[in-house]
């Protein structure tokens, strides 16, 4: 029980970040009903991308590589360098993401602080957060997870009790509807906890058939926790910000801000943790960096991405989520199919329908095209 306890900790952890503070916003434009719908739908997605990445990472029967190093070793060398570059942007472009919302948070929790020293706050506790062993990483994973699961419970009995009476009337334009995608998809991936969950696996000797029950109930907290915080924010709002937390000042409390703040932190720092030890691992592993130069790439990398201008978070997740992480779940089906071809004994999955990778196909691609039109506009 305490194996699946910390491994599902690690996971949902891992993919409770950022994302989830854009969703209130972009539901309220598209509509709850389509929130839901591209929740539903994006969750069977990203459930199965996870599962393939496991499974490659299974049949691999190693702990070193990370995505790039697979799609080198499946479908060639180019492949692998086009790999990296996708999976080092997404990851960069992710922790400055963090690093721009965690300024909202401390907002929430001391509005007259500094604005630098709250961005130099949040940057060290990051930055320490990859010197940690992945034992002591899914540990700190189930406590922070305990916590934003409470917080997001909170935020909607809140909203149920004291909020708003709740009013969704958005513009039915073809953007509206269609904006959700972007922010949606980066809120459910959490493939750079993928390859530690697996080492996690490795290293406690567990049998890998568990792993699919790990992720399917790590996708369903998602996705009900995710619907909870809409809903709580959008009846505890005026006006739902596109951060989800500003437009909460001066309709609740100051001590809910507080604890609200609390918890953005905490939830930041935890996907940020899994992040930053991915990309520092697939540097390390995969682009056979000393270690001291791929831990300082992530220590100082992000905050300079953000002083070079990367400092608007809905346009940032559209790019990350839209673009890069829908190339990255397209090279994710490649390389499982290739990976399938042949039976192996540590295998995860057997078999997925042709139709439903067609399916997948179509998703990320027509994301991917949506973002590319969305931002030449």
């Amino acid at each position: 029980m305490m194996f699946f306890l910390l491994s599902t900790g690690l996971l949902v952890g891992s993919i409770i970040g950022a994302g989830i503070f854009s969703l209130p916003y972009v539901f309220s434009k598209s509509g709850f009903l389509a929130g839901i719908i591209y929740l539903l739908v994006l969750g069977i997605c990203t459930f199965l991308v996870h599962l393939m990445y496991a499974d490659i990472i299974a049949r691999t029967n190693e702990t070193h590589h990370r995505f790039p190093g697979y799609a080198k070793i499946y479908l060639g060398e180019k492949s692998g360098q086009l790999a990296g570059i996708i999976v080092f942007l997404a990851n960069f472009l992710t922790l400055t993401v963090y690093l721009i919302l965690s300024i909202s948070f401390f907002n929430l929790i001391s509005p007259q602080f500094p604005l630098y020293y709250k961005f130099l706050i949040f940057w060290i506790l990051g930055s320490l957060t990859i010197f940690l062993k992945i034992e002591k990483a899914a540990f700190f994973e189930i406590l922070t997870t305990s916590l934003t699961i409470a917080v997001i419970v909170a935020v909607f009995l809140a909203g149920y009790f004291y909020g708003l009476p709740a009013v969704n009337s958005p513009s039915t334009t073809l953007n509206n509807l269609t904006l959700p995608f972007s922010p949606t998809l980066f809120s459910l991936l959490g493939l750079g906890a993928i390859p530690a969950l697996l080492v996690y696996f490795r290293e406690k000797k567990l049998p890998f058939n568990k792993i699919k029950r790990v992720l399917l109930w790590s996708t369903l907290i998602v996705v009900i926790a995710y619907i909870l915080f809409v809903l709580g924010i959008s009846r505890l709002s005026g006006t739902v910000s596109e951060d989800a937390v500003s437009g909460l000042i001066g309709n609740i409390s100051p001590t809910i801000l507080f604890f609200l703040g609390i918890f953005g932190i905490v939830s930041l720092l935890d996907s940020y943790m899994s992040v930053a030890f991915d990309v520092e691992k697939t540097m390390h592993y995969e682009w056979k960096l000393p270690k001291w130069l791929s831990k300082s790439f992530v220590v100082f990398l992000p905050p300079s991405l953000y002083f070079l201008g990367f400092q608007n978070f809905l346009s940032s997740i559209g790019v990350v989520g839209g673009i890069l992480f829908g190339l990255w779940g397209i090279m994710i089906i490649l390389v499982w199919r290739k990976t399938s071809a042949s039976s192996c004994p540590t295998q995860i999955v057997e078999k997925i329908p042709n139709w439903l990778i067609y399916f997948l196909f179509a998703v990320f691609t027509a994301g991917i095209v949506y973002e590319i039109i969305y931002a030449l506009a």
